[in-house]
């Protein structure tokens, strides 16, 4: 798991972009990936971040905060949250009875609403983390390619100026030779 961690972090350092645009982007992704919208996150995701011209890669990426092995934790968490400010006290328990799934289906507005509320006030600080996170890591990661470009350039150039040195050090023996 660690190792898809860190090859999602590669990967995202190294979008092509300004690093305040990958940021948005993938702030978005986490704030979406927060909802209980299943199935329809990175496609909602993605289409904000299209329509917003932030970076849609990094916006899928930071969709991935809900995954199979943390969704059941996210999910629980944002629906305790949401439920909490709406004011609903008792969780349905699940039984075989069928009129307990019954009564359950006919709570879903409810839950969904509380899901909704819960992933919004867990979503908003996540994603604001999430972007001064990404944008600094991004801004570092591209400072650094930079940096590395700057210093080859340099390299060149000296090399460069080397052999038009040795160049016209042996034009000048020709000519003396010459003479």
């Amino acid at each position: 798991m660690r190792e898809i961690w860190k090859k999602a972090y590669k990967r995202l350092l190294k979008i092509r972009g300004h690093p305040r645009e990958i940021a948005l982007g993938f702030a978005l992704g986490i704030f979406v990936g927060m909802s209980p919208s299943i199935g329809f996150q990175m496609v909602i995701a993605v289409f904000f971040a299209a329509l917003l011209k932030w970076n849609k890669v990094s916006a899928a990426l930071g969709v991935w905060i809900s995954n199979p092995l943390t969704a059941p934790v996210i999910y629980s968490v944002t629906y305790l949250v949401g439920a909490k400010l709406i004011g609903i006290s008792k969780i349905e328990e699940l039984s075989d009875d069928p009129t307990a799934i019954g009564a359950m289906l006919s709570k879903t507005p409810e839950i969904l609403w509380a899901m909704i509320i819960g992933g919004i006030i867990l979503g908003l600080p996540l994603s604001v983390g999430a972007y001064y996170f990404c944008y600094s890591s991004v801004q570092k990661y591209q400072e650094g390619i930079r940096q590395k470009l700057a210093d080859q350039k340099k390299k060149l150039a000296r090399q460069k100026e080397k052999l038009v040195k040795r160049r016209d050090e042996r034009k000048k023996r020709k000519r003396k030779r010459k003479k």
